[in-house]
């Protein structure tokens, strides 16, 4: 009878990194919250990833969803060992990116007495509420997606020594 013996010692070694790696993920999570608030920033900077649908009236000056910049500018990311996050704490930052409807409310001067429209001036003003697009910023697009996957794979390589 032959007998085949395999040192298998490196084969071990590997298996323990991958399972410290799978154990320990947070270095693989950091990279995907930021992959995912980079996606979130490009979804900003190109006014959709499809298109948002345009301002009303047609022609208004500045950029889609950031005429402060504020709802841009919130955005944040965080992760720990299981879980990867971007998200942002303007109270409007869900109707604008996934529509609806605002509720009707009343308007009234800050500063002033009155209020002026048209020629008119009013101390309040009736607002019925507004119909919202939504304008998705927080969405990945399959390239995102490719993306965190290609990070996860290098990072199980990178442990493994491949």
């Amino acid at each position: 009878m032959i007998d085949i013996k395999i040192d298998n010692s490196n084969v071990v070694e590997v298996m323990g990194r991958i399972i410290q790696a799978t154990n320990h993920r947070q270095p693989l999570m950091r990279n995907i919250a930021a992959i995912m608030l980079d996606a979130v920033e490009e979804n900003f900077a190109q006014e959709g990833r499809p298109k948002w649908q345009g301002l009303k009236p047609p022609g208004r000056d500045g950029k889609i969803l950031q005429k402060s910049g504020r709802l841009a500018g919130s955005m944040s990311d965080m992760s720990d060992n299981d879980s990867s996050t971007v998200g942002t704490n303007v109270k409007y930052a869900a109707i604008q990116n996934n529509g609806g409807r605002t509720r009707p409310h009343e308007i009234r001067p800050r500063n002033k007495k009155a209020l002026a429209f048209g020629g008119r001036v009013v101390k309040k003003v009736n607002h019925p509420g507004s119909d919202i697009p939504a304008r998705q910023f927080m969405l990945l697009t399959d390239d995102d997606l490719d993306e965190i996957v290609y990070t996860a794979e290098s990072y199980l390589r990178s442990v493994a020594g491949g």
